[in-house]
């Protein structure tokens, strides 16, 4: 089965940015953001304060992986683990 791409654009700190994601992506990401009270935007803010790597796109697809592999923290206000390394990231300002 294959999922398509869909490119939407979120606001992040006030400025649109356009993001590319199989549909699967954009629901377990939506999913997450709901089981967090945040909106879309807030986890996706979230995801990209704490990427290590240049596409926000692929940060999105590890963040999304590391938490359905348990490498995240469910909650907000948990500690949240690096999707990458498995370590503790740094803290949001």
């Amino acid at each position: 089965m294959k999922s398509m791409v869909i490119k939407r654009s979120i606001y992040l700190a006030g400025h649109k940015t356009s993001v590319s994601l199989e549909d699967d992506f954009w629901k377990a990401l939506k999913e997450i953001a709901r089981g967090r009270n945040m909106t879309l935007s807030e986890l996706v803010y979230e995801i990209d304060a704490q990427r290590q790597t240049g596409n926000l796109s692929s940060s999105i697809r590890l963040f999304v992986l590391a938490f359905y592999t348990g490498k995240v923290s469910a909650k907000l206000g948990d500690e949240m683990l690096d999707p990458i390394s498995a370590r503790p990231a740094r803290a949001l300002s």
